[in-house]
């Protein structure tokens, strides 16, 4: 649900995904026991509502997002130390990976405009609420095989990636 009570509509079909212009969510693979452990996927339509996150939260900026992976030392380095050690759920090597932060960034995958499930194990990919000039919102994502945190605008809005939420 949203922070107001709305309920967030659960899509699993793929064409309807494809089609969206309003908030949704899904389960990677359609699959409960995955959120679980990774949690949901959003469309960009349900983090632009301002109410994903519960209240007194909000959805990270990408100007927060710039804020953390500086005072970590930089993108080359704040992904080893956003990423859940080990290779529990992370594809081998989980390179540098120390989680010294806590954060525990897992690789949840995400869900293409297409309405197709992509790189679980392989990347954690999540919003920002701040759309870039070229209309499309900003992301940032970690890979198995790197240490870094990657910043981007490619996904369109109908992709379904992961959240951060931060206190207000």
């Amino acid at each position: 649900n949203y922070n107001d009570g709305t309920s967030i509509p659960n899509v699993t079909d793929e064409t309807t995904w494809t089609e969206l212009s309003t908030g949704a969510m899904c389960n990677y693979e359609n699959m409960p026991s995955f959120s679980a452990i990774y949690g949901k996927i959003y469309n960009w339509y349900a983090v632009n509502t301002g109410k994903l996150c519960p209240a007194g939260w909000h959805v990270a900026t990408d100007e927060e997002w710039t804020t953390l992976t500086n005072y970590l030392g930089g993108t080359e380095v704040a992904g080893a130390k956003l990423k859940e050690t080990d290779t529990t759920h992370w594809a081998k090597p989980n390179s540098g990976a120390t989680n010294e932060t806590g954060f525990t960034a897992l690789p949840a995958g995400a869900r293409s405009e297409f309405g197709t499930f992509i790189s679980i194990h392989l990347d954690g990919t999540w919003w920002t609420a701040t759309e870039s000039d070229k209309g499309t919102p900003w992301f940032r994502y970690m890979f198995f095989d790197y240490c870094t945190v990657l910043r981007n605008y490619g996904y369109g809005k109908r992709s379904g990636l992961s959240v951060r939420c931060v206190k207000d």
